[in-house]
């Protein structure tokens, strides 16, 4: 009887892929340990074993998805030509390809307010959200500007960026296009 390759993977590291799987399928509020546990094929006293609480394996799924969304927006934005337009374009293809990443890191704002590790989290990934998008748009460094203009320029970028997917996820039929992101409002 061959054994699946589920099975042969450590229960900790199943729970993992579970989780991240039910998070981008069904979200947070409503992933039960009844689908972790069939999920992960571990039994139910594993997940408070190898994390304390589904709460917590949740909790560290949601960083380390977090944490690809950031891989995926910056590699995207490290490929992308030198114009801001492109730039904004492949970060638009990244939404329209990985929504279900997206909404993940949306719903872990909400879930911010009323816990303290997924804000504290989310505060910390953000500064260097920051440090990546001032340099990814506008060039600037910690080498070649003080920190307040990094935080400054990477902040304006950052606002950008979220408020971008937000339409993305929710009304694309009337989302801004990569050009408009990058001319800005011309009311002239």
């Amino acid at each position: 009887m061959a054994t699946s390759a589920k099975a042969k993977a450590p229960t900790k590291d199943r729970l993992l892929t579970a989780a991240h799987r039910c998070l981008l399928q069904r979200g947070y509020a409503a992933t039960t340990v009844r689908d972790l546990v069939a999920e992960s094929g571990a039994n139910l006293a594993s997940i408070n074993y190898h994390f304390g609480s589904k709460e917590r394996l949740l909790n560290q799924a949601l960083f380390e998805l977090n944490s690809q969304w950031g891989e995926v927006i910056f590699a995207a934005l490290d490929g992308a030509g030198g114009s801001t337009a492109q730039r904004w374009q492949q970060v638009i293809d990244s939404i329209t390809e990985r929504r279900d990443l997206w909404f993940v890191n949306f719903e872990a704002l909400v879930l911010a307010q009323h816990d303290e590790e997924i804000r504290s989290g989310l505060a910390e990934r953000g500064d260097g959200a920051r440090v990546a998008l001032a340099r990814s748009f506008a060039g600037v460094t910690a080498e070649n500007s003080s920190a307040a203009d990094v935080h400054r320029v990477g902040s304006f970028y950052y606002s950008q960026l979220i408020g971008v997917a937000f339409q993305w996820l929710t009304d694309p039929e009337t989302a801004p296009s990569a050009e408009e992101v990058a001319g800005g409002p011309n009311l002239g």
